[in-house]
């Protein structure tokens, strides 16, 4: 039985060990943040240049989850709220079956809040989950997440370990 409890503790640092490092940092030159990705699985698949303004990962692939970095100029005093519920009136609600989630506090290396939300898209129940991260009075930065509704709220932790690890250069 000691054995058994030996063996167990051992695959468990290891494996623990095995996923702190399959971590991976991201940055470019084009971008002034950094992020932690968790896993090799999260790969880049679009870099900001003159054509895009924005940086996208996948997890995978799209259904299974799908990242958008932008980063806003917002009018002084602006604050990530603000900026949550002008994109939900202004872009998110008129997005094909639509159900406004909650909004939540959200504390990081930059401070925010978070905002989810459902959707449909191609006939498949689709869930997103944006990040709105407070730079300085003038900058925010939105990370939006989406996936298949299954798929990406088995990763949340991952999303919130992506947010978190979000800081400027």
């Amino acid at each position: 039985m000691k054995h058994l409890v030996v063996v167990f503790v051992l695959l468990f640092i290891t494996g623990s060990g095995s996923l702190a490092g399959a971590q991976e940092s991201y940055t470019s030159d084009q971008v002034d943040y950094t992020i932690e990705l968790p896993s090799t699985v999260w790969r880049a698949i679009s870099e900001p240049d003159a054509a895009h303004e924005h940086a996208e990962f996948v997890n995978g692939e799209r259904g299974e989850g799908y990242l958008q970095i932008r980063k806003e100029v917002v009018d002084a005093g602006t604050t990530p709220a603000d900026l949550a519920r002008r994109d939900l009136d202004q872009k998110l609600r008129f997005l094909p079956g639509f159900v406004e989630g909650k909004e939540e506090p959200f504390a990081g290396r930059l401070n925010g809040v978070t905002v989810s939300y459902e959707f449909i898209k191609t006939g498949k129940p689709m869930i997103g989950r944006i990040y709105y991260l407070q730079a300085d009075n003038r900058t925010i930065y939105a990370l939006r997440f989406t996936g298949l509704r299954d798929k990406l709220a088995r990763i949340r932790n991952q999303t919130d370990l992506i947010a978190r690890s979000f800081k400027l250069k």
